[in-house]
């Protein structure tokens, strides 16, 4: 990841120490809330959960769940979903909502997965063994796929340390210090997952997706049933009001007193939707 423009190496490392101590917080109190949930195995094959992460890409989990059930009780292999007329495979996956998007990139992105793995047709399985930089690299060659796709390839199917940065793990991220002020989704990525070491990296994710859906809403946060309303730089400047500790920066980690106040303001109270 390549240092924020203007910051010193010293400043980069209080930034990252003090991101450190506030996962470290994060991951210990929401794991009380949350069982502490762990990786144990594959949900889906690498390809299936390739495709059904395109069918999930702005919409509900319970319409992509629907196009993916739809698509597989419709093609009885990858092979038939590729030779499948592309209007015929929109309307199957319909329910997932973007069908007209989505149908001719799952097809595009089976095309190269296809001619990739020639000898074992389908099988991803190589990913496990690649560097983690390579595996991301080689998922994000795909079409369509960005460092979310590729992140949730890697951590669900092998259990490999890629952090997917969704939109509540963005939002509840951005609204509890973790990213510096105007930070993107795509460095989001790199920024969170630096602070993680590698077992911590699932539970941080399906951790701040629950607490996102659950309490740490787009809107109308519940701050009072929050546990982690003390360490949270939304509820200190955005609820609460309090003028910012001295000697302590205003987003408590990350580049400081930005410059749009006000821009800073809407990001707490918003986060961002991620592209994908």
């Amino acid at each position: 990841m390549s240092p924020a423009p203007g910051l010193s190496r010293q400043r980069l490392a209080a930034d990252r120490r003090r991101r450190l101590d506030r996962v470290a917080v994060v991951l210990d109190r929401l794991g009380e809330r949350y069982d502490h949930p762990s990786w144990s195995s594959p949900r889906l094959d690498a390809t299936a959960e390739l495709v059904l992460t395109i069918l999930s890409q702005n919409t509900s989990d319970t319409n992509s769940a629907r196009a993916f059930d739809r698509l597989r009780a419709s093609y009885a292999t990858w092979d038939a979903v590729l030779a499948a007329p592309t209007d015929e495979l929109v309307d199957v996956i319909r329910p997932g909502g973007l069908a007209n998007v989505k149908a001719p990139r799952i097809q595009s992105v089976l095309a190269e997965v296809r001619e990739a793995t020639a000898d074992a047709p389908f099988d991803l399985s190589f990913l496990a063994s690649l560097p983690l930089a390579e595996a991301k690299a080689w998922l994000g060659g795909l079409p369509g796929i960005g460092p979310k796709t590729a992140a949730i390839v890697l951590l669900f199917t092998f259990g490999r340390p890629a952090l997917p940065v969704d939109t509540h793990v963005f939002r509840v991220a951005t609204r509890l210090g973790l990213l510096p002020s105007g930070t993107n989704v795509v460095r989001a990525h790199d920024i969170l997952e630096e602070a993680l070491r590698p077992h911590e990296v699932y539970p941080f994710h399906v951790e701040l997706i629950r607490h996102g859906r659950e309490v740490c809403h787009a809107r109308r946060p519940a701050c009072e049933a929050c546990p982690l309303s003390d360490v949270c730089v939304y509820y200190r400047e955005v609820i609460t009001h309090s003028p910012q500790p001295a000697g302590k920066t205003r987003a408590g980690v990350g580049r400081g007193i930005p410059s749009d106040p006000a821009a800073w303001r809407a990001q707490l109270l918003h986060g961002a939707l991620p592209p994908e």
